[in-house]
């Protein structure tokens, strides 16, 4: 039973993944996540929204790549990479042209198949280094 829950629950984040991040659809984020959703990265849902466009805007050919994806209980805990060209303003950073590939981690909360909660971690260092072409 809880095999099958993790695989659901895998399979719901991996389909908000692929249509928030990767399809850039930020209004599926209402119909994956819980009304009781906890932002715990970006404020709240419209932060997490907010954050996803100043993403697309800087880097239009962004795609995000699942590397690892572990369910353990209501948890599911991802491994991607996000690769894109620095093509838009960035936090005041105009474009330079230059490409990004970058690591991060997220750690959702499942339940009732909808994401209830969200942390996550990119490593701002080094897209920063190679926006700067360190």
């Amino acid at each position: 039973m809880m095999q099958t829950a993790e695989k659901d629950n895998k399979e719901t984040v991996a389909a908000f993944i692929e249509a928030f991040w990767n399809d850039s659809d930020l209004d599926c984020a209402d119909r994956f996540l819980s009304d009781d959703y906890a932002e715990l990265s970006y404020q709240s849902k419209e932060g997490l929204k907010q954050f996803a466009a100043t993403i697309l805007g800087a880097f239009p050919d962004k795609r995000y790549t699942v590397e690892e994806m572990i369910g353990q209980g209501d948890k599911v805990l991802v491994r991607m990479t996000v690769k894109g060209t620095h093509l838009g303003m960035f936090f005041g950073t105009a474009p330079t042209g230059r490409t990004i590939d970058v690591t991060l981690y997220r750690q959702y909360r499942v339940a009732g198949g909808k994401i209830t909660e969200h942390r996550g971690w990119i490593d701002m260092v080094t897209m920063w280094r190679q926006i700067r072409g360190e």
